[in-house]
């Protein structure tokens, strides 16, 4: 950093899950010349892990993060389902994915609607008193309360099939606790059609403002990198189990048919000095040249079909938006609008099949491995639990890679990108500070899953002249 430029300070990014700044490096003229994403929290569950027998991993990972704790039971069983070296019940396969389906759902809502929509509907340069879930009801009660219900409608599912919304104990090392009833399958069917109607009318909206938004479309992360996602074996959409497949740019295909559980021969991790959240990137390209995007935006650039009516329909639609792969994140809010569809039409045909209802649900066995990976498709992007065992099945080691690692490279040069374009003069305008923001929220990042962090801060911003003097400050509390 040069001794004549201005830090402008952004500490905490405002409505994202977690807490974080950002600082933008000005020259003498007002115009950015370099910006990090920070991570400043930190608490490291993989050293917490070591020494405890492996069956508590699943309710351990669990607690990492409360609005997405069943990613982590998915990833952290599968690996534990690694270690037994069994294969679970076909009917447990099936609950575990609709558990998913209903997570991605209520989390998929909760950045939507409560974190990104008053962006979308009042606009970026909104005053920040009203830039949240308060000012969404006020001028919009319908979509305030759609959003409400969407989120209830996951959430209920998976209190329903685990017993507790936040931190659920049912999915277990070689399945899950405890069968589906008649009941609880009845009630989550009635409940479909409701949330179905409620996606179709969010993204007839969200389509319908996306004009509006012509600019931040532009420059929110809209440059070329590599995309990453797991698919099924028909390169098809999917959450839960698969093979890794990597696209570039042009939409080629660089990497496919990876086996996740070797995710450590093609992705490798950076420290820098100035984050505690780690950089990953494709080992085939190097670092930086392989930086890659993970979660919704990647998930449909990845995969040539979803599987479902209305989801199908509406990923030829996404598809046609650029002929290459779509590249600017400001289109992750509209790929979370389709996920959403498909995750709703997916848990249906999973509820239908009548072998849902099988007793069966859990294969027991002791430890027949030393070594074991999980990896599912969280909501924000792939997730990896690695675990090594010793003899006693105790934890040894442990890894993770969280889905906003995998992001970390880009969200930091879309916060370049937007704040060169938008950032500027010596006086600071919210509009201008809340498109920089904006441009992290697209990627919904989970900086609890990605460190672990606890924390709350409030927000100060300075603008500081190269002499010292405060040139300008805004606070929010």
């Amino acid at each position: 950093m040069k001794q004549d430029s201005t830090i402008l300070v952004i500490d905490p990014v405002t409505r994202i899950e977690g807490h974080s700044k950002i600082t933008l490096h000005l020259n003498d003229e007002g115009r950015v010349e370099e910006a990090h994403f920070h991570v400043t929290q930190f608490r490291g569950f993989e050293k917490l892990c070591e020494g405890r027998p492996f069956y508590e991993m699943p309710s351990l990972m669990a607690r990492i993060c409360g609005i997405c704790p069943v990613s982590h039971l998915i990833a952290s069983a599968k690996a534990c389902d690694s270690l037994l070296a069994v294969r679970i019940p076909p009917t447990a396969d099936k609950l575990r994915r609709i558990f998913g389906l209903a997570q991605v759902v209520q989390s998929h809502a909760l950045s939507l609607f409560h974190l990104s929509s008053p962006d979308l509907l009042l606009g970026m340069d909104a005053d920040p008193a009203k830039s949240n879930i308060f000012g969404v009801a006020e001028k919009s009660p319908e979509l305030a309360l759609d959003g409400i219900r969407l989120r209830q409608f996951g959430q209920q599912i998976i209190e329903r099939l685990g017993g507790k919304r936040i931190h659920p104990a049912w999915i277990v090392p070689g399945g899950v606790s405890e069968p589906l009833t008649v009941e609880k399958r009845d009630a989550i069917l009635r409940a479909l059609p409701d949330a179905l109607a409620i996606a179709e009318r969010t993204l007839e909206w969200f389509k319908s403002i996306m004009e509006r938004f012509r600019e931040e479309i532009a420059t929110f992360g809209n440059f070329p990198t590599l995309f990453m996602g797991i698919v099924k074996k028909d390169n098809g959409l999917t959450f839960y189990d698969g093979k890794l497949r990597v696209v570039d740019a042009t939409g080629h295909v660089v990497g496919d048919d990876l086996d996740p559980t070797q995710y450590s021969d093609y992705i490798g991790e950076k420290v820098e000095p100035w984050s505690y959240l780690k950089s990953a990137y494709y080992k085939p390209k190097g670092f930086p040249d392989g930086t890659y995007r993970v979660g919704p935006l990647a998930r449909l650039n990845v995969a040539d079909r979803c599987g479902t009516p209305k989801a199908d329909q509406e990923l030829a639609e996404f598809h046609e938006l650029q002929r290459t792969a779509v590249l600017s994140s400001f289109h992750y809010h509209h790929a979370r609008l389709i996920e959403i569809l498909y995750c709703i039409e997916r848990m249906e045909q999973l509820l239908s099949d009548p072998d849902i209802l099988s007793k069966h649900v859990r294969a027991l066995a002791r430890p027949n491995a030393l070594e074991g990976v999980g990896a599912c498709e969280a909501p924000r992007g792939t997730l990896f639990h690695h675990y090594k065992i010793d003899e006693q099945g105790l934890i040894r080691w442990a890894n993770l890679v969280i889905a906003t690692g995998h992001n970390n490279l880009a969200m930091n040069r879309s916060v370049l990108q937007v704040a060169k374009h938008f950032v500027h003069g010596k006086r600071l305008a919210p509009g201008m500070l809340n498109r920089v923001e904006a441009v992290i929220r697209c990627y919904d990042p989970c900086l609890s899953c990605s460190t672990h962090a606890l924390g709350q801060m409030p927000l100060r911003i300075q603008l500081i002249s190269p002499q010292g003097e405060v040139l300008d400050e805004l606070t929010r509390n």
